[in-house]
C-alpha cells in the first residue's frame, strides 16, 4: 500500500531566478509527513514490533535512506506523534483564545483536547502510547509536563494558583496523572471508563487537594 503524497506544495509568489529559501524545506516537511502517515498506517495495522523502517520506506515509496535521514531510529516516530499532539492542541487552544480562561478551567481545556483526540483514534492511541511506554521515553521526557507547568506558572503569576506552588512540580503531577491514566485506559476493550471524566476528575482532585479544610 502507498501512502499519497502529504498535501500538494504552495506555489510560490514571482521572485527572481533564485529559488525562495523555504521550498527546499517545504519539500522536506513533505517527505516526513509522509515517512510519518506510512508509519502510524503500519504500527496500527501490524503493530509496532512488527513494523520495519524497510516497510515504512516502501509504504512510503521513498529509499530506505531517506528514512534514517528524517527519523534516525523507529522510536523517533514514537516522539514524533506526542510533538504532533500536542502542538494540535496548543492550536486549538489557541484559536479559542484558551490562555484568557482561568487557569482551573484552560487545565481543563487542555485536557478535554487530548482526550478528544485520544477518544477519536482509539486505535492509533492504543498502539503508540502502548509503544511509547515501552519502548520510548514516555514518563523520562518532560515535554508535556513542562507545557502543563507553564500553564500553573501563567496562573501563579496571575495570583490564581497560591505561590508556594513549585509549578515545575505541578506539572509532573498533571502529567503522570495523564499518562497513568490513558494507559488504563488502553489495556481493555471496550475502554474501561469514560475517559474524559476520568481526566477531568483528577484534574479536580489535584487542583482541589485531598484534605478538608486545610491548604492542599
Amino acid at each position: 500500500m502507498k501512502i499519497p503524497e502529504a498535501g500538494a506544495e504552495v506555489v510560490p509568489a514571482p521572485v527572481p531566478a533564485t529559488p525562495p529559501a523555504g521550498r527546499r524545506e517545504r519539500k522536506r516537511q513533505q517527505v516526513r509527513d509522509q515517512l510519518y502517515a506510512a508509519a502510524l498506517h503500519l504500527f496500527v495495522a501490524q503493530g509496532y514490533e512488527a513494523t520495519t523502517m524497510d516497510q515504512i520506506a516502501e509504504t512510503a515509496d521513498v529509499a530506505r535512506a531517506t528514512v534514517f535521514n528524517h527519523f534516525s531510529q523507529k522510536i523517533g516516530f514514537l516522539e514524533e506523534w506526542g510533538v504532533r499532539r500536542r502542538a494540535r492542541v496548543n492550536e486549538i487552544l489557541g484559536a479559542q483564545h484558551a490562555e484568557d480562561l482561568p487557569v482551573g478551567d484552560r487545565l481543563h481545556r487542555y485536557l478535554k483536547e487530548m482526550a478528544d483526540l485520544n477518544v477519536a483514534s482509539r486505535a492509533e492511541t492504543s498502539v503508540l502510547m502502548d509503544a511509547s511506554a515501552r519502548y520510548g521515553r514516555l514518563l523520562q521526557d518532560p515535554s508535556l509536563e513542562i507545557e502543563l507547568a507553564r500553564i500553573v506558572d501563567q496562573g501563579q503569576q496571575r495570583t490564581e494558583i497560591r505561590a508556594d506552588v513549585d509549578c515545575e512540580q505541578a506539572g509532573q503531577l498533571l502529567a503522570a496523572s495523564y499518562f497513568t491514566t490513558i494507559l488504563r485506559w488502553i489495556r481493555e476493550e471496550p475502554a474501561p471508563f469514560d475517559l474524559h471524566q476520568r481526566l477531568a476528575g483528577a484534574l479536580g482532585i489535584i487542583l482541589l487537594g485531598l484534605l478538608v479544610g486545610e491548604a492542599a
